[in-house]
């Protein structure tokens, strides 16, 4: 090795030593200056966040509200379900009662029907029975002779 070489050696370990003295200060400097920011950090006031009695009522409001209009909701529709069923059972009762009342009518009229026929049946044996005479007036009773000769 030359002396150009040990001289340059030297001067490059004095570069390395003086650069490892400027990071040395230059973090020293740092370290000051996080150590000066926490101090500052530490030592101010500070207010404390107390959740508030008004934030859990409102909170606990809102719940209250929200269970009340589901719970009106769900009755609402029960409420509607029940309503639309008795519906139904009013108006099958009034269609069952419109029945009976038919067939008692059908079932009134044919009987109306039937003395009308028996009552015209009646009256029509009953005139045919004066009208039609077998024998005159003056006759008659030897008419009901006959008539016991034939029963006999």
């Amino acid at each position: 090795m030359n002396s150009k070489e040990k001289v340059g050696g030297a001067s490059g370990v004095s570069n390395i030593v003086d650069e490892q003295d400027e990071l040395n200060k230059a973090l020293g400097e740092f370290r000051l200056s996080v150590h000066a920011w926490s101090e500052a950090a530490y030592c101010r006031t500070r207010t404390a966040v107390v959740s508030s009695p008004r934030r859990v009522w409102r909170l606990a409001t809102g719940w209250a509200l929200a269970c009340v209009l589901v719970a009106g909701g769900a009755s609402a529709g029960v409420w509607e379900h029940h309503q639309r069923q008795q519906e139904m059972r009013i108006t099958a009762a009034r269609a069952a009662v419109q029945q009976r009342q038919a067939a008692q009518e059908r079932e009134q009229q044919a009987r109306q029907e039937k003395e009308d026929l028996l009552t015209k049946d009646d009256l029509l044996a009953k005139v045919d029975k004066d009208v039609s005479r077998e024998v005159p007036a003056a006759m008659e009773p030897l008419g009901q002779l006959m008539a016991e000769d034939e029963a006999q």
